[in-house]
């Protein structure tokens, strides 16, 4: 396990000059939405799927938001920004539902 997280560190930081300034923002954004999310949704119910589906929604909807507003201000909705956004999100819920419960440093 330890081997495949060194391995995708790897490949994550190679491939990050490759990877525009805007999508790491909204990485990053939807990532922090997400583990905001699973952080109280988890605290309240106790219920990792729960946790995990709130704090992925979560995201998706900032995202979605955010691209809505930047369409009003006459940008384009981004559709890669979104799938960032979502993605960061995703990449968070998923790694504080693998983690026992007892080693997640949240709650």
């Amino acid at each position: 396990m330890k081997q495949l997280l060194i391995v995708l560190l790897f490949i994550s930081t190679f491939s990050y000059s490759q990877i525009a300034p805007d999508k790491v923002d909204h990485f990053v954004g939807g990532a922090f939405v997400s583990l905001t999310t699973y952080a109280v949704v988890g605290e309240i119910t106790h219920n990792k799927k729960k946790a995990f589906w709130y704090s992925l929604g979560a995201s998706i909807l900032a995202g979605t938001i955010k691209e809505l507003s930047d369409k009003s201000k006459g940008a384009k909705f981004d559709k890669a920004d979104l799938l960032a956004s979502t993605l960061g999100g995703f990449t968070v819920s998923m790694t504080l539902q693998i983690i026992p419960k007892e080693k997640q440093p949240i709650f």
